[in-house]
């Protein structure tokens, strides 16, 4: 027997709103999510709202998910899904730090916005799918990468070494960091529970994540879908 997996986001939030108008507000939530969240941290009118484009280009990526989502090529659409998350995760982490530094707040609260800029958005259409919270759960460092390139691209403007040369290497190192954490599957460690509180079994598949060794409770948080052990 064969598991059936959907990991991508768009199935999820098709899933969980079944009409066009949930799917595009979700896909606003999750594109400009993010930013809003940080300009009103900072008490700025947020650009999404000043500029058209912001909701122009989340309408259109809603659209194409929309007629793509259940079509053949999951692996693949999953894949592009995630190489693109990682490839704006370290991106909105700086413009988090930028924004913070700007406008002049102390270290924790700049590390803060490159944190909420790539997540924000996340955590809305999770808690709006009704799901628990991509931070909240095992993920391959999503937090901890944002945290991290926030905080590389604050030492290295620090130091004097420029706009651009910053953004370079915060953004370099923070997307390497992810795609081998989710190549990897690499993540974040578990509270520690006692020994025998719940059953592991083992001849999991690797798709896109570290699954072997994980619980039927882990797989089910992350919505994936698991076989009986013994219904073999």
């Amino acid at each position: 027997m064969r598991s059936t997996v959907r990991c991508s986001l768009v199935v999820q939030i098709i899933s969980a709103t079944n009409t066009l108008i949930g799917v595009l507000l979700m896909a606003l939530l999750g594109g400009i999510g993010g930013g809003v969240t940080r300009d009103v941290l900072v008490n700025e009118v947020p650009g999404a709202l000043t500029n058209p484009a912001y909701i122009t280009l989340c309408l259109a990526a809603g659209i194409v998910g929309y007629f793509i989502a259940f079509k053949e090529g999951q692996l693949f659409r999953e894949g592009l899904f995630q190489f693109m998350t990682s490839f704006s995760l370290p991106w909105y982490a700086i413009a988090g730090a930028q924004r913070g530094v700007t406008v002049g707040l102390p270290v924790l609260a700049v590390l803060l916005l490159a944190v909420v800029g790539p997540t924000a958005g996340r955590y809305y259409i999770d808690i709006s799918s009704g799901v628990p919270p991509k931070q909240f759960i095992r993920s391959e460092w999503f937090v901890g990468i944002a945290l991290l390139t926030g905080a590389i691209w604050v030492i290295c403007d620090a130091v004097g070494l420029g706009t651009w040369t910053s953004v370079v290497i915060a953004f370099a190192i923070g997307f390497a960091l992810r795609v081998l954490a989710l190549y990897r599957g690499w993540e974040e460690p578990l509270a520690k529970e006692p020994t025998g509180v719940y059953q592991h079994s083992d001849g999991r598949p690797l798709l896109g994540r570290k699954l072997q060794g994980k619980s039927v409770r882990e797989m089910r948080d992350l919505g994936l879908v698991v076989p009986d052990p013994e219904s073999k």
